[in-house]
């Protein structure tokens, strides 16, 4: 394979999506050409009859004038460019109106009748883009000759436009200037400064959409996709020209590795994705993968590259794509990617996406054994992804490596021990309810070609350990666990409806993405409150599924991620489905044992596996699911050959999450049994017993113990939900063997708590929890309030966060106690106290009863408002105790405050009352004591009740603001603001504010 060329990261939008006529275009492109002009040039840039910077070649040659008429408007510009084409050619195809979606860059769609060509007379109505925000444009053709056209029109607001075409012969083919040009009070504020520029960005591209038009460039064809509503045929429906779907998908399985030529993972990846494309039968054929905007890759195991999508967009002639990588490790990386490559889509942000991975680890076996290493493509140390999705940390904690737990399959078994222990069965029923379930997925392998081993084997051929299926892990044989010894590669493409219309794909072939949802769970095993449920899953399942309108009882196919039974069993758990029944299969592939486990790709091997199937049964609704780690990471997928009821979402919900389990390796006194796994050595000896045990306080306690008595013990009695004792080094059975099953001590008090409020969930309320120490700060809360904060930023539902202290104390800062025993309540992202390093982007409120002092106050000075009761009180006591309130307390008191109240915050450090902070304006409402959290949730709802992208612009400009000079304030704040102006929830405010009525915001 030759090398890849260098490809360092890129920032904004995919170069192809900036050449062409992509339908949505953020205003990235206008902000930082904004960003290169100081004020001065920016305004004589847009001066009434300012001249444009001259083209290269014949445009140097031959300058044409700005056309009559232009000197009318407040606001103009224009760019001018030479073409290897005659003005004839040139004028053939800009008169054409239904191309115009081919070239102008500010089209967007038509409404109403129009005729075919511009001729001089005709009106019609289109809709374009200012600041790449949809607006309606009435224009009338005042001129339509070989020399070009001239359209005059209205738009929003009261705005005038023009928009000229002028065409002029050149040495070497011709000439072409377009002019825009835009007038009207809202276009002669700081508003219409930036709205001309991202006209000027437009005209500029148009051009040059014209030169990939009419000039012969060679290689594939280039997809041109019109920004207007696509009829479903099937459905009778208008579909949103970014709906997304999947319109073709492709695997690869090498069976018997090629020695003399061994195959790499992007060899492979790249042969699935042309399978992909002759699945998708595109009328552009491979081309389809050269279209591409945005390349996505499942790293590979066995061979790691620094930039494997782009070594694939390089091999399949999309070197012009922008290139996405999931996290090294993690197999929910195939329908994350998926889940993100189709917002991507939905955002407007791409028409194309490519998505694949392969593993070729069989291969790599292969030659280990044949004594020799690959001797595959190894891209510069500096190749790297455009952007890395997903979550990448260390897999165990200290108290999991130290017993062992440090490979999926010892975690699993345990988890699968557990599973047993909940269900009370024996090791003898359960372990044949596991190999049934692993042989009906055997059975759905035979029937796959694409699956690794195709041999339908018996639950007791499962169960039962020979020399060919040995023990691997108690209760698991090697024939239940994943096959990563694999050549495998899946690819699927996933594609606009408009661009799929484009690109000539049959409407049979299109599956849509309905929703998408992802979460995880807590990161390490041992601190989960229950090993044998997944609230993770249940969340994203439950968010996934109500966004598609349907419930777990209308799913069709399904194919819940199967490296391990206990995999399969947590969710089905989750998602209500029975994975016991013979009529209900949970796969699609056979799973990974059979179908195979390609290391990180699973994924991208199941959706390839179920689109086929939905676009046989159209009625139906498909659900595909990834796990990572030790069933830790998660996304899935809703699919179905039918539209969506309302438009996808790669949805990430904030739920209220388990208090964690304090994970230990001493045991003191009793525990209970909750899960035991027996590691074997090839041989078939036991190597060890890992056990895990919860004490009566709730905290998890894992055993490894290798002594022959020890292994004796835990395996000769089932010990599940029984007391065993540690003392002096000897472990035994409290009561015997005939000792009863106990319950499991419950995990200790949550030191904080998270509840969804309001009509729709919008508000997250987040309470520290600890009232023993007046809600004081350690390492566990803080680590808990920054994961609430941040599934709060994830989750687009989440408008605003209340945060508030229980029983009648807001906090009392950080905990000393805890904090001279060396647990620290600092974070790795969000700091001290788990916030105030970066405190929410969203709107935050705290709620003040009692005392805020010290980290407590420095909590609440990260909110953006206020609520406190009146007998509340705030200050920073740290001088009094030898320290500095230095975890922003000082700082932000010195900017929000006087300076000499803060100084006697500082010095004096005794506290002051709510209402002397309410007259300096630090607090936003004083209520009477008990009353804060209600005022607080009522402050909220108002908040909520606003359009969500005025409400996240006025928070950013009012943030901001005080950095800007004098100088760059109006153009900052123009910025910023104008595509809130002009945005669908501005025109829905208005037109509800007229009819009467409450609005009802999209967030666009």
């Amino acid at each position: 394979m030759a090398p890849t060329p260098d490809r360092r990261p890129r920032a904004g939008l995919p170069r192809r999506l900036s050449r062409t006529v992509a339908t949505v275009r953020t205003l990235a492109p206008v902000a930082a050409q904004t960003a290169r002009l100081g004020v001065e040039g920016a305004l004589a840039r847009v001066r009434p009859g300012a001249a444009a910077p001259a083209g290269d070649g014949p445009a140097a040659a031959v300058e044409l004038p700005a056309p009559a008429g232009v000197a009318d408007y407040a606001r103009q510009v224009s760019a001018s460019r030479a073409l290897a084409a005659t003005p004839e050619a040139v004028v053939d195809l800009v008169a054409d109106l239904d191309r115009a979606h081919e070239w102008l860059t500010l089209h967007l769609a038509w409404r109403g009748e129009r005729p075919a060509r511009i001729e001089t007379g005709a009106e019609f109505t289109q809709q374009i883009k200012l600041m790449d925000i949809p607006a309606q444009a009435r224009w009338r053709v005042e001129r339509a000759d070989a020399e070009g056209f001239a359209l005059r029109g209205t738009g929003p607001m009261g705005i005038t436009v023009g928009l000229w075409c002028t065409i002029a012969p050149a040495p070497g083919g011709c000439v072409v200037r377009l002019d825009g040009a835009l007038d009207g009070s809202p276009v002669k504020g700081p508003v219409g400064l930036t709205a001309v520029r991202s006209v000027e960005v437009a005209l500029t591209d148009s051009l040059a959409a014209l030169a990939d038009l009419l000039e012969d460039a060679g290689g594939p064809a280039r997809l041109r996709v019109a920004d207007e509503p696509v009829l479903h045929a099937a459905s009778g429906r208008l579909l949103d020209p970014s709906t997304p779907v999947v319109v073709g998908v492709g695997q690869v399985v090498e069976r018997t590795p090629d020695l003399a030529h061994p195959v790499e993972p992007v060899e492979l990846a790249v042969r699935a994705l042309r399978a992909a494309a002759a699945d998708a039968g595109s009328t552009l054929g491979e081309g389809l993968l050269a279209n591409a905007d945005l390349v996505y890759a499942v790293p590979s195991a066995s061979w790691v590259y620094p930039d494997q999508a782009g070594a694939v967009a390089a091999l399949v002639g999309a070197e012009g794509a922008s290139t996405v990588q999931t996290s090294p490790y993690g197999g929910d990386g195939a329908q994350l990617s998926v889940n993100d490559a189709a917002q991507q889509v939905v955002d407007g942000r791409a028409h194309v996406v490519l998505i694949s991975g392969a593993e070729a680890g069989a291969t790599v076996s292969a030659l280990q054994r044949d004594g020799r290493q690959p001797a595959w493509d190894r891209q510069p140390d500096d190749a790297a992804p455009d952007r890395v999705i997903g979550i990448d940390r260390p897999a165990n904690n200290e108290a999991e490596t130290s017993v062992g737990l440090s490979a999926p399959i010892f975690v699993y078994a345990l988890l699968e021990s557990a599973l047993r222990g909940a269900c009370g069965l024996s090791v003898e029923k359960h372990r044949a309810r596991i190999a049934d379930l692993w042989s009906r997925n055997s059975e759905v392998a035979a029937g796959n070609p694409f699956a690794w081993d195709r041999t339908a084997r018996t639950a007791e051929e499962i169960a039962t350990p020979t020399p060919a299926n040995r023990w691997v892990s108690d209760p698991y044989t090697k024939l239940m666990c994943a096959n990563f010894t694999v050549d495998l590669g899946a690819a699927v493409i996933v594609t606009s409806v408009a661009a799929a219309q484009a690109a000539g794909i049959a409407q049979e072939k299109w599956v849509f993405l309905h929703a998408g949802a992802s979460a995880t769970d807590e990161w390490f095993v041992s601190e989960r409150a229950d090993l044998t449920r997944s609230p993770a899953i249940t969340a994203a399942a439950s968010a996934a599924l109500g966004h598609a309108g349907i419930t777990a009882a209308d799913l069709g196919p399904v194919d819940l991620y199967s490296c391990f039974p206990a995999a399969v069993q947590l969710g089905a758990e989750a998602l209500g489905l029975p994975w016991d029944d013979a009529s209900r299969p949970l796969s699609v592939t056979g799973g990974l044992t059979s179908a195979g486990g390609p290391g990180n790709n699973y994924g991208l091997h199941a959706v390839s596996s179920l689109v086929p199937l939905l676009r046989e049964r159209p009625t139906e609704y498909g659900l595909s699911s990834s796990l990572g780690w030790y069933a830790t990471k998660h996304a899935l997928g809703i699919y179905a050959a039918t539209p969506p009821a309302q438009r996808f979402a790669h949805l990430k919900p904030a739920f209220d999450r388990p208090p964690a389990r304090p994970a230990r390796t001493e045991l003191e006194g009793t525990a209970v049994v909750e899960a035991i796994t027996v590691p074997y050595r090839r041989t078939g000896a036991a190597e060890a017993v890992i056990v895990s045990a919860i004490t009566d306080d709730g905290a998890r306690v894992l055993l490894r113990r290798e002594s022959p008595e020890d292994v004796a013990l835990l395996t000769g009695t089932d010990v599940l939900r029984r007391r065993i004792a540690l003392t002096d080094g000897v472990l035994t059975l409290v009561g015997g063997a005939r000792s009863k099953r106990v319950d499991l001590p419950p995990p200790p008090p949550a030191p904080l708590r998270t509840e969804r409020r309001g009509e729709d969930g919008e508000i997250l309320l987040i309470t520290l929890d600890r009232p023993h120490v007046r809600n004081a700060v350690d390492r566990p809360m803080a680590l808990a309030l920054e994961r609430a904060v941040d599934d709060a930023e994830a989750d687009p539902t989440v408008r605003v966060i209340v945060l508030t202290g229980a029983d009648g104390t807001f906090c009392a800062g950080m905990d000393l106690a805890g904090a001279h025993r060396g647990e620290v309540p600092v974070t790795d992202r969000r700091g001290p106290l788990g916030l105030t390093a970066e405190p929410p982007v969203k709107p935050t409120i705290a709620a003040v009863e009692g005392a805020a002092l010290a980290g407590g106050f420095e909590l609440a000075l990260c909110a953006d408002l206020v609520v406190a009761a009146e007998d509340a009180i705030f200050g920073l006591p740290e001088a009094k105790r030898g320290l500095l309130a230095a975890a922003g307390g000082l700082w932000r008191t010195a900017v929000r405050l006087p300076r000499p109240v803060a100084l006697e915050l500082a010095l004096v450090a005794d506290p002051l009352p709510a209402a002397r902070l309410h007259e300096l304006g630090l607090v936003n409402r004083v209520v009477p004591t008990g009353g804060a959290l209600d005022a607080a949730l009522d402050l909220a709802a108002r908040i909520a009740a606003n359009a969500p992208l005025s409400v996240s612009v006025g928070k950013q400009i009012v943030d901001t603001a005080p950095t800007w000079s004098l100088a760059e304030g109006f153009e900052r704040q123009s910025e910023m603001a104008s595509p809130v102006v002009l945005s669908d929830d501005a025109r829905e405010g208005v037109a509800a504010f007229a009819e009467k009525r409450a609005p009802r915001w999209t967030g666009r």
